[in-house]
């Protein structure tokens, strides 16, 4: 088997880079290690099949890493190194170098999903409408500055220009059409640096498709208070909608921003989206599903 190191050096705040993750690596006592540039290809072909790929950066790095151990049929390590690095929050990874080492070079490994959005892969979640502006509006500075709070702060600077989004969303036999805030695709439970969706896991074969309806401040504020506090929404609103599918199809009536894993991808007037299940083999001692939503009543 053989050990590679792929980095981002401009990931997080900078300060996980690759001296730094060779040195607990080889405390945790890997003696060969093949170090590559994130932004080179020349090596992708030399990967063989069993071959462990450690990834130090956000989840944009991990989830370029996770394309070439799909292809290559390679092992996943994820050593955390950017601003939410939600996808570390999916395995339990811990926050201590030398335990995640010590994981990303164990025995233990897991199978996990991925997705696909108009043909490009993604592990954590895809957005249209509002769930875009941070990515958008987020620069490199403020994110070392603020950390994952920086998406919030993003987030609140562009709500005064939010336009709607007039799309249909089909899942299976579910179909909801109107005028929507934003739209989420999320292949597991967290995301967007400590977000959750109840009852998901990055193993269970599922997209969650959770889309917000245009209203009024105060509505979405009640509707949001209420399912945090009461983990459910109120009787009989529709404000928030939920779909649990494993491929989606979205209809727009004009070009929207898409992005995936905090990436652009472009202006889409139509999205297609499917779940692969157990996909990717990742070295770690489980998954983390976000806490059980509360019975509705």
């Amino acid at each position: 088997m053989n050990y590679w190191l792929m980095a981002n050096t401009a990931a997080g705040d900078g300060s996980h880079n690759v001296d730094f993750w060779r040195e607990h690596l080889q405390a945790a006592g890997l003696e060969s290690l093949q170090v590559q540039d994130i932004a080179e290809t020349d090596w992708h072909h030399r990967i063989e099949p069993g071959d462990r790929l450690l990834v130090a950066g956000g989840d944009g790095s991990v989830n370029l890493a996770a394309s070439i151990c799909i292809e290559r049929k390679a092992i996943l390590g994820v050593l955390p190194s950017g601003t939410a690095n939600d996808f570390s929050r999916n395995l339990g990874l811990s926050d201590d170098p030398a335990e995640t080492c010590r994981i990303a070079l164990g025995k233990h490994t897991v199978h996990v999903d991925a997705a696909w959005i108009n043909d490009q892969l993604y592990l954590n979640v895809a957005h249209i409408g509002l769930g875009t502006a941070p990515v958008s509006a987020a620069s490199s500075q403020e994110k070392k500055l603020l950390g994952r709070f920086s998406y919030l702060a993003m987030l609140a600077r562009t709500l005064r220009l939010r336009r709607s989004i007039t799309a249909r969303i089909e899942g299976g036999d579910q179909v909801a059409e109107g005028h929507w805030l934003t739209i989420a695709m999320a292949c597991g439970a967290y995301f967007g640096g400590g977000h959750t969706i109840k009852d998901a896991r990055i193993d269970d074969g599922q997209l969650d498709i959770v889309a917000v309806r245009q209203r009024s401040w105060l509505r979405l504020l009640f509707s949001y208070l209420s399912t945090r506090l009461l983990g459910r929404t109120p009787k009989g609103d529709d404000t928030l909608v939920h779909l649990r599918v494993p491929e989606c199809h979205i209809q727009l009536r004009r070009p929207h921003t898409l992005t995936a894993d905090g990436e652009h991808l472009g202006r889409v007037s139509e999205v297609t989206v499917a779940i692969r299940h157990a996909v990717l083999e990742v070295a770690s001692h489980g998954v983390v599903a976000a806490p059980r939503s509360k019975p509705t009543t």
